[in-house]
């Protein structure tokens, strides 16, 4: 089967190992970083049914409130009225801290990642209205709209992509 661009795109998520590198939006740690103290309580904006468009489509992000020490997203990206693809994360509370974690699902909900893997991205810092992992950034615009940026790495070259959601 050939998997479209934008997917092999997703797969490509990279860390890169020399220093701290800053996007416009976004920061990519080594692991040097140390992740600051943070509770879910101070993100809860993240909370409700988020939808926006990306990659030639409709994208749709559904987080649950804090419970149980994590918060719960399923994502997916509709074009032409078709889904290419899914994914469900958490971010959770561990050791004082947060991590966002996902996976990724064809239209089918098979995997793209092995069985027992996800991609994990670490706490790097916190302001008000905006949260900082590991190639991804939570921006709180206001309280009806979210951007959130994310480091995709594609042939070599890596690029900051937002998608920008307004609530439902």
């Amino acid at each position: 089967m050939r998997i479209p661009s934008f997917i092999l795109i997703f797969l490509t998520l990279t860390t890169i190992s020399n220093g701290q590198e800053k996007f416009s939006n976004t920061l990519i740690a080594t692991e040097s970083v140390t992740s600051p103290d943070a509770e879910l309580n101070s993100i809860r904006w993240i909370e409700g049914h988020w939808r926006g468009e990306a990659f030639g489509g409709l994208t749709e992000e559904v987080w649950s409130p804090p419970l149980g020490g994590s918060m719960m997203c399923a994502f997916k990206l509709v074009v032409d009225g078709k889904i290419k693809f899914y994914e469900l994360a958490t971010i959770s509370e561990e050791k004082s801290t947060l991590i966002l974690r996902l996976k990724h699902f064809h239209p089918n909900l098979k995997g793209w990642e092995e069985k027992d893997k996800t991609l994990d991205f670490r706490l790097i810092k916190m302001e008000p209205g905006k949260i900082y992992f590991d190639q991804f950034a939570f921006e709180r615009v206001d309280a009806l709209h979210m951007n959130i940026f994310v480091v995709i790495e594609n042939q070599g070259t890596r690029e900051e992509v937002r998608f920008s959601y307004s609530k439902m």
